[in-house]
């Protein structure tokens, strides 16, 4: 059965990390759905002016089950993020179904520690965001935290490998070290 993959985005998210996981995942065959967090538009722009469009939209994935849930960071696209009812619940149901989630870069701080999703789970984020994770903030040389359902990354230099970790975990080590060859991946 092919694994699947919702990653939520908005105005102001970091281009390399969404494209980037994107790209990795439908490479390992993942079914991958993007969705844009707003309520009339699949099109967003990114920190840097580049233009995204979704899928669908955060609406149309509410009642789904995805085997991961995950958020690229950026500013202003984590606290945009952040600020989406629909994605918050969709991510609570995910922790409490015991599913795959993540977060990189800013969101592990701005979406997930705000929203209470951290409890238990050692993380990682953008340098600038460690403070916010607090005690729960892992060891700061750690580009990818893997915490039981919980794999969060550092940011847009590390989204490769983060992309590779998700393969690994929710695929195999073999299609994910495939890849990594493939992508002449360090």
């Amino acid at each position: 059965m092919q694994n699947t993959v919702l990653i939520a985005v908005a105005d102001g998210i970091e281009e390399i990390e969404a494209v980037t996981l994107i790209d990795i995942l439908r490479r390992a065959n993942v079914d991958v759905t993007v969705a844009s967090i707003y309520t009339e538009r699949k099109k967003v722009c990114g920190a840097h002016r580049i233009e995204l469009v979704a899928d669908c939209l955060i609406d149309d994935c509410k009642n789904q089950s995805f085997d991961m849930v995950i958020v690229p960071g950026g500013l202003p696209g984590a606290e945009n993020l952040a600020n989406s009812t629909d994605l918050v619940e969709i991510l609570k149901n995910q922790v409490d179904q015991g599913k795959f989630y993540g977060a990189i870069c800013a969101s592990p701080a701005l979406v997930l520690e705000k929203h209470g999703l951290l409890k238990g789970r050692q993380a990682t984020c953008y340098p600038a965001f460690l403070e916010q994770l607090g005690s729960k903030a892992a060891h700061p040389s750690l580009r990818v935290v893997i915490d039981g359902n919980c794999l969060t990354s550092q940011g847009p230099g590390t989204a490769m490998e983060y992309g590779l970790a998700i393969v690994s975990t929710l695929c195999d080590k073999t299609k994910a070290q495939t890849l990594k060859e493939q992508l002449l991946a360090a």
